[in-house]
């Protein structure tokens, strides 16, 4: 599978709760990393998921922020990865950064030239990657 989005991680599902039109599965990747997924019913049928099967969860670069310093602050957001700035690649419109995590895994994000100036955005610096459940797409191997 050839796929635009940057961010494809392999992962076991660890929960699953059921709603009345969409389910919430949490997605174990590995280490302490987790990521949240909302999908619709319809979907967790037709993709067969169930605890303990393995997925792919694709998120695109575009639908994740970057977050320096959370003290104070209460998200809605279900998805927020700590690690590491590992990469800034600036390019003509945005710049793209890479978030390591404890696991080994890497979060790419693409933001404005001015978001890594206001936040003060280099290698090495602490930041989270930010995303709602709802972003995230789920795949399985057929």
């Amino acid at each position: 599978m050839k796929i635009s989005a940057r961010n494809v991680f392999k992962g076991t599902i660890s929960n699953i709760v059921s709603g009345s039109v969409n389910s919430e599965i949490d997605i174990t990747l590995g280490g302490n990393d987790k990521i949240v997924a909302i999908v619709t019913n319809g979907s967790v049928t037709a993709l067969g998921l169930k605890t303990g099967k393995e997925v792919t969860a694709l998120i695109k670069a575009s639908s994740i922020l970057v977050m320096t310093d959370s003290t104070g602050f209460a998200l809605s957001a279900r998805n927020v990865l700590a690690g590491k700035v590992s990469k800034v690649s600036n390019g003509q419109v945005s710049s793209e950064i890479g978030i390591s995590l404890s696991s080994g895994i890497t979060v790419f994000a693409t933001i404005t030239h001015d978001a890594v100036k206001e936040l003060d955005i280099k290698e090495g610096v602490s930041a989270s990657a930010v995303f709602k459940a709802s972003s995230v797409i789920l795949g399985v191997a057929q």
